[in-house]
């Protein structure tokens, strides 16, 4: 029988084992399980045969990979330069003295991000399908009929769709980072800034900027993060397929497709590595930015 001792010792334990076997089995044991896949090619669940690193020297030489990495890129770079930008301005006109009804603005900004990402990429399927499409059907009633009604938006126009879809679901999202972000903007020091006769840019970059800095940062790195995660959205949206070209692979995309369409699991071990070390990189970067801005400051 254990002693009280014994008892309080391993009690924090008992309490977190469920935890602790939840993480080895469902993500301790699937990580390392991929480094051992990433160095085989496998036929299906139960072949494999060793290749060592030509998985990662055949993704190297993948044309496939590149256009699932530089259209992710792209995804990417707007989510950071277009849609954050628009969050931010929605957070700065919310929170200004003045503004009637802020909580109702707030409520109906954020509430896209509830409905997920699946429901999303259904409403704007239906919104840019060709003929029935609500985008055609009102470019055809305002131009009288001369608005081609089979003009396909998802086929001429893919990452701008995808894009646009992402935009409406996550800049009210981000906004409310940012609308909390703003809480913390001192008024002692942007009214002192305004008696000085400081104008709003400079208040904003000289004020609100630093105070905000830390959640900006968090709200970048998360957007980079869940760009490059990109994989519901224009699956759905493109019925299952990458678009015309290969316009609307992303590279979880095209892990799935190697992965359980191809049903090489070590390649696509592979190519979940190789992106992997892109996200290190990119948030190697970003820190190293973000240090260089508070030295500046």
């Amino acid at each position: 029988m254990m002693g009280p001792a014994a008892s309080s010792r391993l009690a924090p334990w008992l309490f977190l084992s469920p935890f602790l076997v939840i993480f080895v089995v469902f993500t301790l044991y699937p990580l390392a399980r991929s480094v051992v896949l990433a160095t085989h090619q496998t036929f299906g669940p139960e072949h494999e045969q060793y290749v060592g690193a030509r998985n990662f020297a055949a993704m190297i030489a993948d044309p496939l990979f590149w256009t699932a990495l530089r259209n992710t890129f792209v995804f990417a770079l707007a989510s950071v330069f277009i849609q954050l930008p628009i969050s931010l301005g929605l957070a700065l006109l919310i929170e200004r003295r003045g503004t009637p009804a802020r909580p109702l603005w707030r409520i109906l900004l954020f509430s896209p991000a509830l409905v997920g990402v699946v429901f999303a990429a259904m409403i704007f399927g239906i919104i840019l399908e060709k003929r029935t499409g609500l985008l055609n059907v009102m470019l055809h009633n305002l131009t009288a009929g001369a608005w081609n009604l089979d003009f396909a938006w998802t086929q001429q126009y893919v990452m701008s769709a995808l894009i646009v879809a992402s935009h409406w679901m996550f800049v009210g999202f981000n906004m409310i980072y940012f609308v909390a972000a703003l809480q913390n903007v001192r008024r002692d020091l942007a009214e002192a800034a305004v008696i000085d006769g400081a104008g709003s840019i400079d208040r904003f970059r000289h004020v609100t900027l630093p105070a905000i800095r830390p959640v900006a940062g968090f709200v970048v790195l998360t957007s980079i993060i869940g760009s490059f995660q990109l994989f519901e959205l224009p699956y759905l949206m493109l019925n299952q397929t990458a678009g015309p070209d290969n316009r609307g692979l992303t590279i979880v995309m095209y892990l799935y497709q190697v992965g359980f369409e191809v049903g090489d699991l070590g390649y696509a071990s592979a190519i979940g590595w190789g992106l992997a070390v892109v996200l290190v990189v990119c948030t190697v970067v970003q820190r190293l930015l973000a240090r260089r801005e508070e030295a500046a400051v």
